[in-house]
């Protein structure tokens, strides 16, 4: 009997390790957040992170191998949180109108809020086309955007009962194209850039349907 107990008890302290352990290495990669969205890949080291948050440089390579592995944690975390606001805005969205509204709002909202994560994305997925290493990690997670832009797509043509005229590299391609483009001005202080923003992506989820015949 106090074996069978004990056996029982190996793979509940294991798992107990396991999650302290991912949940330390949020902490550390929401310290480093700051750091890397300022500096960006190319410029940003452990150490340099170390340097600039309350974590030892000793510490930070305990949890992650190396500055690759840190930032794609950071950026594989935002993007989920991104991902389940999307998905909300499609689960309660009850009209075209309603889902149009939320979404371009949603894209506004992040851009003013969050505009040096953003920028940490770009950057990674940029630098990817000359390093292999983390070329995988970043096309996995762009597939995880386009398939989150293609819910809200066939859902905004289910609600507003058309067919849809574009595939979902298209529809991605077509908002991660002005979401990019907005970042840019908006990093460069044009104040209205996430207000044009948002009447775009409105206007364009509109047009990705076909007019009624």
């Amino acid at each position: 009997m106090t074996q069978v107990l004990q056996a029982d008890r190996e793979p509940l302290a294991r798992r107990h390790r396991v999650d302290k352990f991912a949940q330390r290495r949020d902490q550390l990669a929401q310290s480093a957040l700051l750091t890397l969205s300022e500096l960006g890949y190319a410029r940003t080291s452990l150490r340099e992170i170390a340097q600039n948050s309350t974590f030892s440089h000793g510490v930070l390579h305990y949890y992650f191998t190396d500055k690759v592995e840190l930032i794609l944690h950071c950026v594989r975390r935002y993007k989920t949180e991104c991902v389940t606001q999307y998905d909300q805005i499609v689960a309660t969205s009850t009209t075209p109108d309603e889902l149009a509204t939320g979404f371009g709002a949603a894209m506004a909202a992040t851009l003013r809020s969050d505009a040096h994560l953003h920028r940490l994305w770009y950057d990674m997925r940029s630098q990817s086309l000359f390093e292999e290493s983390f070329r995988t990690d970043v096309l996995e997670l762009d597939r995880g955007l386009e398939q989150m832009i293609w819910r809200i797509v066939t859902r905004y043509a289910d609600l507003a009962g058309r067919p849809l005229a574009v595939t979902p590299a298209v529809a991605y391609a077509l908002f991660d194209g002005l979401f990019q483009q907005a970042l840019l001005h908006h990093l460069g202080g044009d104040a209205q850039a996430a207000a044009e923003l948002q009447t775009t992506v409105q206007n364009v989820l509109v047009g990705l349907v076909l007019a009624p015949r």
